[in-house]
């Protein structure tokens, strides 16, 4: 039976103490993550919003700075593009395509999507042809969702078919709760997303496609004689930020994701729920300066110490010590800097042999009952199999303290 073992350090804000001796969580047949430890907002800082679903994190550190309700399902909207993007930034980068390749605009894009749909359009002229690179500005800077189409038909050659790449590219980066029908964000009672999937798009992008993630912070567009800016009101704000789109829809109201940085520090914000577009730029601006003033960097381990040690079955040791791969530092609010606590977990007893380097859990920080950061840990050192009387005794001690478990439980 596989349990979660849990190892804690508390106080090392002042004094760094390397964890050493696991206590073992225990639930008869059951195996016990940790994972349902709720990712609530830093409320210690006294901070609430009005959107109904907001998740803002540290883009350096991953540090989650405030959350609430993040991984509830909402209609994206024309956040959808986001993932849009994400497919077509994807075939440029693997050669499938060029900025130069030229697409045509089929009736579907044009009347779906263009001019006679009252909707954000770059007014594509029908049976006209259109190079990828002026989709891309068209869709970014004016959310246009006839240059939506027009790409996911050009790409796969239909809408209901490039949204299967959508889905499948956001399952290869890691986007677990979220699904997309088309690649407009119009409304489909299918589609839904997550402000957490959100923002692991955002940080994905960013990081993946720097080149094209630029064109996020350009200012207006011009393309067929029509002037137009871009619709994302954070780059009006004088806050720093550099993207990324926003979105509507009447159940889910007005929402955003943003990405903005001050001081060498970039922060990304995604927000649902709104009731305007005026209070969905207010929120943003005041959830961006907060952060700014309420949070400092802390140094936690550094890169290749040992962060704790890991029970191991069968091995020549009974233990091994784990380690991240880099420094661990992350923001914490300023006024509540002495209630960080650190958990490592992983599913064991680990079974020698073991690699060194081989990842086999994770370091869990909090500030407060709120979960801040989650980093891979690895083994510091190889354990080789230990001989049959170590591999014996280690059984015994096995059937013993399960035997405890069904008496306790």
């Amino acid at each position: 039976m596989h349990l979660s073992f849990v190892m804690t350090a508390t106080d090392f804000l002042f004094s760094k103490h390397v964890l050493t001796r696991p206590f073992r969580i225990f639930a008869l047949g059951v195996t016990i993550a940790l994972a349902s430890v709720t990712m609530a907002a830093a409320q210690d800082a006294l901070f609430d919003t009005k959107a109904k679903q907001a998740l803002m994190i540290e883009d350096q550190t991953g540090t989650i700075l405030y959350a609430k309700s993040p991984d509830t399902l909402i209609e994206p909207a024309a956040l959808a593009k986001l993932m849009t993007m994400e497919v077509v930034f994807h075939a440029l980068k693997t050669g499938t395509i060029t900025p130069d390749t030229q697409y045509t605009v089929s009736e579907n894009a044009w009347r779906t999507g263009g001019a006679p749909s009252g909707g954000s359009t770059m007014f594509a002229k029908l049976k006209s042809s259109i190079s990828i690179g002026d989709l891309i500005q068209g869709v970014i800077v004016q959310s246009a969702n006839d240059g939506c189409i027009i790409l996911a038909e050009g790409i796969a050659g239909s809408e209901p078919k490039f949204a299967e790449m959508m889905n499948a590219r956001a399952r290869e980066i890691g986007l677990k709760n979220s699904t997309f029908v088309n690649s407009t964000g119009l409304p489909d009672p299918q589609q839904r997303v997550s402000l957490t999937d959100l923002v692991a798009l955002a940080r994905h992008i960013n990081k993946e496609y720097p080149e094209y993630y630029r064109t996020y912070a350009q200012d207006n567009f011009t393309w067929n004689n029509i002037f137009q800016r871009n619709r994302n009101p954070l780059l009006r704000l004088d806050i720093g930020a550099d993207g990324m789109g926003t979105g509507y829809t009447e159940q889910s109201g007005y929402g955003i994701v943003g990405a903005a940085t001050r001081n060498g520090r970039r922060y990304i914000l995604a927000l649902s729920g709104l009731a305007s577009d005026k209070e969905r730029a207010e929120e943003a601006k005041r959830i961006f300066e907060w952060a700014y003033q309420a949070f400092e960097e802390m140094d936690i381990f550094a890169e290749g110490e040992t962060v704790g040690e890991a029970s191991v079955f069968g091995g020549v040791k009974s233990g091994v010590p784990l380690k991240a791969h880099e420094k661990v530092s992350l923001l914490v609010p300023v006024a509540n800097r002495d209630r960080l606590k650190a958990h490592v977990v992983y599913q064991g007893p680990l079974v020698a042999p073991l690699k060194a380097d081989q990842q086999v859990g994770t370091l869990r920080i909090w500030i407060g009952d709120a979960l801040a950061q989650e980093t891979p840990v690895y083994t510091a050192e190889a354990i080789e199999t230990g001989g049959l009387k170590k591999r014996s005794l280690d059984a015994v001690y096995e059937l013993a303290t399960g035997w405890i478990r069904q008496l306790k439980f």
